[in-house]
């Protein structure tokens, strides 16, 4: 049976190892390339372990028009990216096309988008996905057929996903997570929620009702602070909903394609990377890495 395919929000995963490693970790030109070289890690670490078909690295729109034009405050809290991370976001995609990745972007959408696109293409055509990332946004795309590595901060590791992991997580099921986020909220986006509302609640109300229209529908049914939250707020949680639900992407499902050693230890010696390429080098496939 092939691998599954493994898509990866790129720029979570350049922030990750950006902050993970130190920046004294310098390249060829005497910059910092600490999330390169993090991220490289990561990727190979999990090709290993997940023999996946293909890799494809998405990146897309920091915070997309439709999102900011449902709540202006989306995102708005995030603070610039570093120059010394904005200079290794500009040379991620190279490197990666050189190991035989795929690199997908969009100007309008944002990588979480693609990464759920990917993910249905690929099971529309009967195979598996494995979404990588530490957003837990993603948790809606879980499936039979998709699970998800959901990275943890620093160096810590991943956590594998599945319906019942996110069930047992958020206390509803994959189906249901843009309306618990709608509900609870989101900190790492700006999305507040409904006041008075933390993630038990969330969850009983979605339990109870089916969805967020439906504890809507029945608030007068609940406690009066519920109640009234619920009515008033209606039309911010629709939004937030919104917000939290992926859109569709116009992605093709990439071919199968192995891991290019002697490309990535190529393009890893440009940069100055010259450790991991001679590792690459001396290794006979990802597995001896």
């Amino acid at each position: 049976m092939p691998g599954p395919l493994l898509a990866v929000d790129a720029p979570f995963v350049l922030y990750r190892s950006f902050y993970a490693l130190p920046d004294s970790i310098h390249g060829s030109v005497g910059r910092p390339v600490n999330a390169l070289l993090g991220a490289s890690n990561l990727l190979l670490r999990i090709a290993a372990d997940q023999a996946p078909r293909a890799i494809v690295l998405c990146f897309g729109a920091e915070a997309a028009a439709y999102r900011t034009e449902l709540f202006p405050a989306y995102h708005a809290d995030r603070p610039p990216v570093p120059d010394d991370l904005a200079w290794q976001f500009e040379r991620a995609p190279d490197l990666f096309r050189a190991f035989g990745w795929e690199v997908e972007s969009s100007p309008d959408l944002e990588a979480d988008d693609l990464l759920g696109a990917l993910a249905t293409v690929e099971t529309e055509a009967g195979g598996r996905a494995l979404i990588m990332t530490g957003d837990r946004d993603m948790f809606q795309c879980v499936g039979e057929r998709v699970s998800m590595l959901l990275l943890k901060s620093g160096l810590s590791g991943f956590e594998e996903m599945d319906p019942a992991a996110v069930r047992a997580r958020y206390g509803v099921g994959p189906e249901l997570v843009p309306d618990f986020i709608a509900l609870r909220g989101d900190p790492s986006d700006g999305l507040p929620g409904a006041a008075g509302i933390g993630p038990k609640t969330a969850a009983t109300l979605l339990e109870k009702y089916g969805s967020l229209e439906g504890a809507i529908a029945g608030a007068d049914g609940e406690r009066p602070k519920i109640a009234q939250v619920l009515k008033e707020s209606a039309d911010e949680l629709r939004a937030y909903r919104d917000i939290a639900t992926l859109r569709p992407a116009p992605v093709k499902r990439p071919p199968d394609r192995a891991t290019d050693l002697a490309g990535g230890a190529a393009a890893a010696r440009e940069l100055g990377l010259n450790r991991l390429a001679e590792r690459l080098l001396s290794a006979g496939s990802v597995a001896d890495l």
